[in-house]
């Protein structure tokens, strides 16, 4: 129950960034919106969480996730004319490697943005 409390209040605050920017801008500008709506909604969030990727115990990589509220879910935050499902899957990936439950997919490039969110949990 938790989760969906938070989620609503993210997708909330994405809503109210959307509506007052509309589409069409770059991730970054997003990114800075939504956090500044996450600060007057007092959700804390972690920006550009770094996550390193392992390989038989060895590191070779990491990557940078957009964001992660409350440290449950995390959020990728997309301006791009159409999903792929090729963002789904990093969505999943971020997901699996930081052992997240739940996801967020949002696409500020959207008409609605309600059309723009996917919502994914992870099944263990």
């Amino acid at each position: 129950m938790e989760l969906n409390k938070i989620t609503e209040r993210i997708i909330g605050c994405a809503i109210e960034v959307h509506r007052y920017l509309g589409p069409g801008l770059l991730e970054s500008i997003y990114e800075s919106a939504i956090c500044i709506e996450f600060n007057e909604n007092k959700l804390s969030y972690e920006r550009q969480k770094i996550l390193p990727v392992k390989y038989k115990h060895h590191k070779v990589g990491e990557f940078r996730i957009d964001l992660v509220v409350e440290n449950k879910v995390v959020v990728e935050l997309k301006s791009v004319e159409r999903f792929d499902p090729v963002f789904e899957a990093q969505l999943l990936s971020y997901m699996r490697l930081g052992e997240y439950k739940l996801g967020l997919l949002i696409n500020f490039n959207s008409k609605l943005l309600k059309d723009g969110v996917k919502r994914m949990i992870l099944s263990r």
